[in-house]
């Protein structure tokens, strides 16, 4: 039986549960206090909580709450570019495979979860879309030898690592400004244990937009797979439990289609990795915007 934890928010309350099935949710916050976040910085696991899930009946149902990352205030969520073999070609610079991974961070606001909108901010209309599989840290380390690197992994979980394609341009260094408005991307549906999605090494993924598949790859083809990215990212960081590493995407992307398929309101996205389920979510302008503020803001550096 696949425990699915997951955090979710009713009305203003933020709770933590599992389902077992999809469809209810036992909520272990009501009957226990703490969240997905504390249980794992104390050292407990994913697979302990199908006990707890057997005693219990559901509280509520999945449709009937709003569900955030799985993982909410994790300390890290670290993201690799570049990582599929072919998604390197897919840029047609000629430049040979890197020797290093890419990698930039996101703030937690810049996520949703399954479910929720994904918000297009008026500033561009370039909102694009990148599916992705997660590994959680269930255990620090630092320095970790890539033979022990999967050791450090709780579970795992989707992202839409969504984009702001021109923004990703605005400087000659980094990509953090196309990265990080609020909820241009999505975590979820749950957080799956890592023995029960199986080999990290030959996981599929895909990315549907309106039902039409745009990506699609196997963990096969990573460049850098997920043991060598543990152990790389150990060496600078101390990985804490609760920080997300989100691992490539595959080509496909709606920037590299010509013309460029960008996300509009009302587009439907779902990423799906058969063993860790379907993160699905629907575009909707940013409901908190009135205006472009950087037409303001060119007009002063004009001055």
């Amino acid at each position: 039986m696949a425990i699915r934890t997951v955090s979710f928010r009713v009305g203003e309350k933020v709770s933590w549960g599992v389902t077992t099935d999809g469809v209810g949710i036992v909520d272990l916050g009501a009957r226990y206090g703490g969240s997905v976040l504390e249980r794992l910085t104390r050292g407990q696991g994913i697979a302990s909580l199908a006990d707890l899930a057997d005693q219990q009946s559901p509280d509520v149902a999945v449709t009937d709450v709003v569900l955030l990352p799985p993982v909410v205030c994790g300390p890290k969520i670290i993201c690799i570019g570049v990582n599929y073999a072919n998604r390197n070609a897919e840029y047609k610079d000629k430049t040979p495979d890197p020797e290093w991974p890419s990698l930039f961070m996101r703030g937690q606001e810049s996520f949703t979860g399954s479910g929720q909108n994904l918000w297009r901010p008026p500033e561009s209309p370039q909102l694009d879309y990148e599916g992705e599989i997660v590994m959680v840290i269930g255990k620090a380390g630092h320095r970790i030898p890539q033979e022990k690197a999967m050791e450090h992994v709780a579970g795992y979980t989707l992202m839409n690592e969504g984009t702001i394609r021109d923004w990703v341009r605005h400087a000659k260094f980094n990509v953090t400004q196309g990265k990080n408005f609020p909820c241009s991307g999505a975590i979820g549906p749950w957080l799956v244990d890592a023995a029960d999605v199986g080999s990290h090494a030959e996981l599929s993924l895909e990315t549907r937009v309106n039902g039409e598949l745009r990506q699609q790859d196997t963990t096969a083809n990573l460049m850098f797979p997920f043991d060598y990215l543990i152990s790389y990212l150990s060496i600078f960081y101390t990985l804490q439990p609760g920080d997300m590493i989100s691992t490539g995407t595959p080509n496909g992307a709606g920037a590299r289609f010509d013309p460029p398929k960008y996300l509009a309101p009302g587009d439907v996205v779902e990423v799906t990795c058969p063993s860790i389920g379907t993160l699905s979510n629907t575009v909707a302008d940013d409901p908190t915007a009135e205006a472009d503020m950087t037409l303001q803001l060119r007009s002063n550096r004009q001055d």
